[in-house]
């Protein structure tokens, strides 16, 4: 089973009003599994920052100028998400602007059925508890003290965790970011030791025969 954990970043709130997306961050997920692909782009929106959002993620207008644009890196993104499963944050907010974007470029939209909300899991598990990602990992114990303003590929990786947690899934050895990987599983799994011989030594041999010989009509003899 294969899902991909999905966030982007914009230029506003309403992909009607002519607002744009300027990141895209996805996380793999095989069988509720972090595989340690991800796609991730900077898009040039074509037009300026406003304030607000640039308080919120902090990517320039002078930044993102000479990214390339959604069109240009739009067959990438479909070929990465395929026609799996999408785990969003609020889902109709990131799934609105995408297909903002793709109805641009006449292609189809994605369905909102298609993606399972964050949002709806946890408060149908914390009824009336925030349940913004800051809360969310507070509740779980999840770092994201580096997360000093919103970035899409972060704020998936973030939500990947999340999401596991959710679900009930436990990946406390398999979290992700840059300390996962085989030496860290090494360690988990402690020092490597070379076989041993089980087989008794001669002088274990020669004890349990004579012990053998001292009973008295041993069933096997029968």
């Amino acid at each position: 089973m294969r899902e991909i954990v999905l966030d982007t970043e914009t230029t506003g709130l309403d992909p009607a009003g002519g607002h744009r997306i300027v990141e895209i961050g996805c996380i793999e997920l095989v069988d509720q599994m972090p595989t340690r692909r991800d796609y991730h782009e900077y898009i040039d929106p074509e037009m300026e920052m406003p304030e607000g959002a640039l308080e919120v993620h902090g990517l320039t207008t002078e930044f993102l100028s000479g990214k390339p644009r959604f069109a240009e890196i739009v067959e990438s993104f479909l070929s990465f998400i395929g026609n799996d499963t999408l785990v969003v944050h609020n889902a109709p907010f990131d799934i609105g602007f995408l297909n903002t974007e793709l109805g641009r470029l006449s292609h189809a939209p994605l369905p909102l059925e298609r993606a399972v909300d964050t949002v709806l899991l946890a408060r149908r598990k914390f009824p009336g508890a925030p349940a913004n990602l800051d809360a969310l990992c507070k509740r779980f114990g999840i770092d994201n003290s580096h997360r000093t303003r919103h970035g899409a590929l972060l704020d998936a990786e973030l939500l990947a965790e999340v999401y596991l947690e959710l679900l009930g899934v436990r990946q406390n050895a398999l979290r992700l970011g840059p300390s996962v990987g085989a030496e860290r599983l090494a360690v988990a799994a402690g020092p490597v030791r070379a076989p041993r011989e089980h087989g008794p030594s001669a002088e274990e041999a020669a004890a349990h025969a004579a012990f053998i010989a001292t009973l008295k009509d041993p069933i096997w003899e029968d």
